[in-house]
């Protein structure tokens, strides 16, 4: 007995020590590369794919019966798909905020798309020592990129730009003034920043995304294969601005039908749903899709700017609201995570939002997530196992000087609070009965309209940059 347990830790050792042992004659031995790979697969890639202003109702597994998205309908056939999912707030800017810092818009440092910045409104910078993501990422030895609309940095100081807030490669728009007052062309794309910029030519591609998409397959082939990955894909579909509008042929047969802005915003769905299915292929191609979770959502509720209507298509699911909204059809939007093998098929109606994405992340790459979040991982909820639920959620928004931008709603249980700053009255829903918010009922609950306002006023802590932050409220 003693002599076998002499030779299973001389085994041990040995073993141990030719693991340690990366390279002989300048070449990876055989068996370092098996401990690379193990090393690897132990945490998954992650794919984070983010539209740009769509709707509830603007997918056919969400209830969208014109414009055609047949790979991200099979996606959530196969995945999971979300009910009750909210974007971080119902505006670009800081909605993006709350989904790269895992705080509520009452807690981040960006909470419209311009602030207050001493004598002008401008845009506002996400502070560095708000941990985004990727730093999270970074320390479990991920590698990261973001490939699209950043939104989160100023043009004049690059350091608040993705490649200079943890991502390893970033290939971004830009828009605004540079720091020496130069009108910056938000067609370039900055490939880590000064480097190789490239100009967008669209009469050279069926659409923007088909542009970006490039990139990302690019990326897949070049990234270091014994790290795994986090790519953040932030799409510019259905944003509704004219460049970004596809020149093509897609619902020909109903040009004499549709207005021209609304057949190039089905188009652009539809592209925008073949450039996932694009990269799809990519990852299954080259093996990482067993070890990938992906998820999909929207950064807000459907537009209804350019001539584009967003009840042509009934973007919001009928639900109230658009864009800038804090109603149900500004801030709850799809959700759809797949993972191969591990997540089972099926809908869930667990009320969850995009400040929940970075704890999520951090349990799936096995480490804490930074105290500054708001959320609660919600990786049981993918995996079929018991949830912890948030005692209510949160959503603030500040979109120009005046009071009558500022907008506050919370949910908890089923019950909808909602608070426009220049009305001084806080409106109640019950979404069990009446999900598209037709019936206020603050006058039968004084009770909830309590509840509701102490949350109000707890979660909107005070920030310069936005002056009605801390509520709106006569005492």
């Amino acid at each position: 007995m003693k002599i076998f347990k002499f030779i299973i830790i001389a085994i041990g050792f040995f073993t141990l020590n030719s693991c340690r042992e990366v390279k002989k004659d300048g070449k990876e031995t055989e068996i370092s590369k098996v401990v690379k790979k193990a090393k690897k697969l132990s945490k998954p890639n992650i794919v984070f794919l983010l539209a740009d202003d769509m709707g509830y109702g603007e997918l056919g597994s969400y209830g969208q019966e014109i414009i055609k998205t047949p790979f991200l309908d099979d996606l959530a056939s196969k995945g999971l798909r979300f009910t009750d999912f909210y974007a971080g707030t119902s505006v670009c800017s800081p909605s993006r905020a709350v989904l790269m810092t895992g705080m509520h818009t009452g807690h981040t440092s960006i909470r419209g798309n311009k602030g207050k910045l001493q004598n002008k409104w401008d845009r506002v910078a996400l502070k560095k020592s708000e941990i985004i993501i990727p730093e999270m990422l970074k320390k479990a030895g991920y590698q990261s990129a973001m490939i699209g609309k950043w939104h989160l940095g100023v043009p004049e100081d690059i350091s608040t730009w993705a490649k200079g807030r943890g991502f390893d490669y970033a290939v971004q728009e830009q828009w605004g003034e540079d720091k020496n007052g130069n009108e910056i062309d938000e067609r370039v794309h900055w490939v880590n920043n000064n480097q190789d910029s490239i100009f967008y030519n669209y009469n050279n591609y069926k659409c923007l995304d088909e542009f970006r998409t490039n990139f990302a397959l690019d990326y897949l082939d070049q990234k270091d294969e014994d790290k795994p990955f986090f790519l953040y894909m932030s799409y510019r579909t259905p944003h509704a601005h004219e460049f970004f509008l596809s020149k093509n042929n897609l619902y020909a047969d109903k040009i004499e039908e549709w207005p021209e802005i609304e057949r190039r915003h089905a188009a652009r769905i539809t592209m925008l749903d073949t450039q996932i299915k694009r990269l799809f292929d990519k990852l299954e191609e080259k093996g990482e899709l067993e070890n990938t979770l992906i998820i999909y959502s929207s950064d807000n509720g459907p537009t209804n700017e350019n001539h584009h209507s967003y009840k042509f298509f009934n973007s919001s699911g009928s639900l109230k609201g658009f864009k800038r909204d804090v109603y149900e059809g500004g801030v709850r939007v799809p959700m759809i995570a797949y993972w191969k093998n591990k997540i089972k098929p099926g809908e869930s109606n667990h009320p969850s939002t995009f400040y929940d994405i970075m704890p999520t992340l951090a349990e799936v790459a096995g480490i804490e997530a930074p105290e500054q979040t708001d959320g609660i991982s919600i990786l049981p909820e993918l995996l079929g196992k018991p949830q912890k639920k948030h005692d209510h959620l949160y959503w603030e928004i500040q979109e120009g000087a005046s009071v009558k931008g500022f907008h506050q709603a919370t949910r908890f249980g089923n019950w909808k609070a909602v608070r426009y700053g220049n009305n001084y009255h806080t409106e109640i829903y019950d979404l069990e009965k009446d999900l598209y918010e037709q019936n206020d009922i603050s006058a039968a609950h004084p009770e909830l309209v309590k509840k509701a306002n102490e949350i109000l006023k707890k979660e909107s802590i005070i920030d310069i940059h936005w002056p009605y932050s801390g509520g709106v409220f006569k005492d």
